[in-house]
């Protein structure tokens, strides 16, 4: 669940290296994992994790308006997001018929030979398009994976984006991927406004207060696909990160591979049939001041058979401000992050900075390099 993959500290490849992005492994030759996979012991995936214990939020009695139910799933959420940021919604309304003819058209996608896949190459700086283990970005430590994300704006001039650009890139034979895609979008962008309604009920805030930020939302959907590893125990699919968007909605077919980090111990959250596992990311957390927790999290991969994950990012749009409101920071002193928008958070994570658990921070602190190194230079205009 990344909008990018790997923990690290330090920042990107420098610029000399952008050319290679491109680049591609192909996963079904691999025999043996290549040394730029692999990574160190201390982030290597253990044999077998306990069970993360989520609460499962019935969105069918949420969306009732009946008091007890409101209340039940405001007191969950809230519990949940103030310790790891982690719940599952089930009974949310989306059709289950349209993540089934996801699934086959994922199937179909990365089953396609590379050279058709890299038609939609996903380019440095984007957030969109196809990358196979953002091969030229990074250089070592990289995830066992390949992904497909497309661009979703919720605004009515830009209904048919997801489609157009599936058919812009991989061709009009795509057509029917791109309508499935487009439409799979729409559920689940109208499943997140109904969950950050939630979320600001339980937080003490109006129903509208979040879903206001989020109405006109610029959104990424993304298709995982983690091939079968030989030796699965010398690599990743997603490293150690959170995620740097508002949150995250995501569909896990039959193969277990999410885990997160609580109280120093990696837990695992199995899928479960047609339900929706929701995150915190870092765009939200800084939207209730620190209140509800982006938390550590990765996915592993395994021996025997191939998994594949569908993970909507929710985004603001370009000109939303990222403001935490003023009840909230009454409730948790002092204001905790500077205002920003989403696109400034966008930019530091797709070209200078690995997503981890300290994104924030280094996003904060680029900040004011950025205010400064303007300072400096209109003082030497004057």
């Amino acid at each position: 669940m990344a909008i990018e993959c790997m923990t690290s500290s330090s920042p990107v490849e420098s610029k000399a290296d952008n050319a290679a992005f491109g680049g591609s492994v192909e996963f079904k030759a691999e025999t043996v994992v290549p040394e730029k996979f692999i990574w160190p012991d201390e982030m290597k995936p253990e044999d077998s994790v306990p069970e993360l214990h989520v609460p499962h939020i019935d969105m069918k009695k949420f969306l009732s308006g009946e008091e007890g139910a409101v209340e039940e799933a405001m007191r969950l959420v809230d519990e949940a997001c103030r310790k790891h940021g982690f719940f599952v919604v089930v009974n949310h309304g989306v059709d289950m018929g349209i993540m089934r003819d996801l699934h086959k058209c994922m199937d179909e996608f990365f089953e396609l030979p590379l050279d058709h896949k890299q038609k939609a190459q996903r380019k440095f700086g984007d957030s969109y398009g196809y990358a196979s283990s953002f091969l030229g970005r990074f250089s070592t430590k990289l995830p066992w994976k390949e992904t497909f994300s497309l661009r979703y704006l919720s605004n009515e001039d830009h209904s048919s984006a997801v489609h157009d650009y599936v058919c812009d890139t991989l061709g009009q034979e795509f057509s029917h991927h791109g309508k499935v895609y487009q439409e799979c979008s729409k559920a689940m962008a109208e499943l997140s406004l109904e969950i950050v309604e939630l979320l600001g009920m339980s937080l003490g805030l109006g129903r509208e207060e979040f879903k206001k930020v989020y109405e006109d939302n610029d959104s990424i959907l993304r298709l995982n696909f983690y091939p079968r590893c030989e030796n699965p125990e010398l690599t990743l699919g997603t490293g150690p990160h959170c995620d740097p968007t508002s949150i995250t909605i995501l569909h896990q077919d039959h193969v277990s591979g999410l885990q997160v980090h609580v109280d120093d111990q990696w837990y695992s959250i199995p899928p479960t049939p047609d339900s929706f596992v929701v995150n915190i990311g870092d765009t939200f957390m800084a939207l209730t001041n620190g209140l509800y927790k982006s938390c550590f999290h990765r996915a592993v991969v395994n021996c025997k058979e191939a998994r594949k994950s569908v993970a909507f990012f929710l985004c603001p749009a370009a000109e939303k401000l990222v403001r935490a409101p003023e009840e909230l920071v009454v409730k948790n002193p002092p204001r905790k992050f500077p205002d920003f928008t989403w696109p400034m958070l966008l930019e530091l994570t797709q070209k200078f900075y690995r997503a981890d658990s300290n994104t924030l921070e280094a996003f904060t602190a680029w900040l004011q390099q950025q205010k400064l190194g303007t300072a400096a230079s209109n003082d030497n205009n004057n």
